[in-house]
């Protein structure tokens, strides 16, 4: 069912060219260039200034979300830059008064200026929290917006949907990603075959996807090829060796057919209706995948033909001293069916001495949601393994994360934009993140600071001011503080380790066992605390003040 994965220096090399490829700085909104020029026209263009990217609410109307994302920017920042091809176009669609001067400005751009604090991938994060800061020359970090939001908006969108099925599903159960080819487009199914492994997923269909990011594949048959065959005479070769290094050819049909006849007896069942293209098609893939044999088993009927072909065929595999793999179903109640296949199974086991057949897997498919897959969990079940495609990938429930980025600081001055609709209010300055622990060791207030303060410390009381709760002020004393943020990106350089997929999968349950149990229900989750330092909630009480005062100014002078 499964293929080995690539290794991780084959991963890191072709990952960074499809970067290149997939995400060349013109992947932007003009409006972003005509911005660039306005500043650059105007002398702006060596003015340092602050970007932030954060989201206001946390998706799927629960109560985190995992920040994803970091590694696609980091190779992005560092292959940016433009080539010949890329200004000539930039010439033909902006306006034809254009400085011909800031075409040659763009040909040397590169983000040799620009430094990036992020939380780290991977990690549990919530509305409001300002995840990255991009300081460089404000043309440049004004170019970088459109692109960084692409990066992050999805992955972390997909990857949060992928830890809910996860926490769904329960930590036992396998899932697979099956979701290409309902994907939004080519790159949207690369990108959720990446971020639903890392957001708890198991293994994937999406074979370029175990290319470029090393994630294990898995797949077998479809439908398509069940209903292909009509009758044994197609089946060819009809002859197997043993594993056992005996190279003498065994005829399989007439094996298979004697199997099949016991089957029938032992389950009571009537050879006429047993479909003979299905255990033609079953046989057919044994005897070119004599160790991968798992066929999808309801093509017809999985009472009446499908599940007595599937104990023919792997009765005989078993005989000739293969192993095989299990089973799919694909359509109707899986719960009830899995339970009768595992029942068969296990009698097949008994009766004829295979002790194989009872470590048979059984994979259920069929359009699974949130909801179905926590509905099966809380059922009596002998499903091995959950395929999970539409639901997953095109995140029905919520199909966009809403991250923002916002400009906080230019030239060393707090910048903040103060909006008639409060929640789209931007809070000014340069920032520190800390997470605060409680003794158990759950985190339980995220408090921002202003980038000069002195951090919190283990022990000592805090004043802070939650988001959203007006003036109100709360005390809080952690048990232990961690700074959320790090360098990530300087001087045109990656300054942390690049994580492989399978290493930042196993940070976000790191960071997911963390979290307690009342912020991770799917279902009404505790609200998580986000909150202001004393002196930046003070900042940002000035700023409306002072622009409330100022709002008349050219008319009043």
């Amino acid at each position: 069912m499964a293929a080995p994965s690539a290794s991780s220096s084959t991963c890191s090399g072709v990952m960074e060219r499809s970067i290149r490829e997939r995400v060349p700085p013109l992947l932007t909104d003009l409006y972003q260039f005509t911005m660039a020029y306005a500043y650059w026209r105007a002398g702006r263009h060596e003015e340092h200034a602050v970007f932030e990217l954060f989201f206001r609410d946390n998706p799927f109307g629960g109560g985190f979300s995992l920040f994803a994302g970091v590694h696609d920017c980091l190779l992005f920042l560092r292959n940016f830059r433009f080539a010949d091809e890329d200004v000539e176009f930039l010439r033909s669609v902006m306006p034809p008064d254009t400085d011909p001067a800031f075409f040659q400005f763009l040909r040397c751009l590169d983000c040799s200026g620009v430094t990036l604090h992020s939380v780290p991938e991977g990690t549990v994060v919530f509305a409001r929290v300002p995840l990255m800061e991009v300081a460089g020359p404000l043309p440049v970090v004004q170019l970088l917006e459109t692109s960084l939001l692409c990066l992050v908006n999805y992955a972390s969108l997909v990857c949060t949907n992928a830890a809910r099925f996860r926490l769904a599903a329960g930590p036992k159960r396998k899932l697979l990603e099956m979701g290409l080819r309902r994907a939004q487009g080519p790159d949207g199914g690369l990108t959720a075959s990446r971020y639903t492994h890392i957001g708890g997923f198991d293994l994937t269909s999406n074979v370029q996807a175990g290319f470029l990011f090393g994630i294990p594949v898995a797949g077998t048959m479809a439908h398509s090829y069940v209903t292909s065959f009509t009758s044994l005479e197609e089946v060819w070769p009809q002859t197997l060796s043993a594993v056992n290094g005996d190279h003498n050819l065994v005829d399989i049909i007439s094996l298979t057919k004697g199997w099949l006849s016991r089957v029938c007896e032992l389950l009571g069942a009537e050879p006429g209706k047993i479909h003979e293209g299905e255990l033609a098609a079953f046989l057919s893939y044994a005897i070119a995948y004599p160790q991968n044999f798992l066929p999808v088993i309801d093509s017809y009927s999985v009472g009446c033909s499908g599940l007595l072909n599937f104990c023919a065929v792997a009765l005989v595999l078993c005989e000739l001293g293969y192993r095989p793999v299990g089973v799919r179903l694909d359509s109707g109640d899986l719960c009830k069916q899995s339970l009768d296949v595992r029942r068969v199974f296990r009698l097949c086991s008994e009766h004829f001495s295979i002790p194989a057949f009872d470590s048979l897997i059984i994979v259920g498919t069929n359009n699974i949601s949130e909801e179905s897959l926590a509905e099966l969990n809380s059922k009596e079940n002998e499903i091995s393994v959950v395929g999970v495609g539409t639901h997953l990938v095109t995140c029905t429930k919520q199909p966009s994360l809403g991250c923002v980025y916002k400009l906080v600081e230019v030239r060393g001055r707090p910048r903040m934009k103060v909006s008639e609709d409060p929640e789209k209010s931007t809070v000014p300055g340069r920032k520190a993140v800390y997470r605060l622990i409680d003794a158990e060791g759950h985190p339980f207030l995220d408090v921002v600071c202003l980038a000069v303060e002195s951090p919190p410390e283990a022990g000592l009381p805090l004043s802070c001011y939650p988001l959203g709760c007006n003036h109100t002020a709360l005390s809080v004393t952690p048990a232990r503080v961690t700074c959320l943020r790090q360098e990530v990106f300087s001087k045109g350089q990656v300054t942390q380790p690049l994580c492989s997929a399978a290493e930042t999968r196993a940070k976000v349950q790191s960071s997911l066992q963390t979290l307690h149990p009342r912020h991770k229900r799917l279902q009404k989750p505790d609200s998580y605390t986000v909150a202001l330092s004393q002196k930046l909630h003070n900042m940002v009480k000035e700023i409306q003040k002072g622009s409330s005062n100022n709002t008349n100014f050219l008319l009043a002078n």
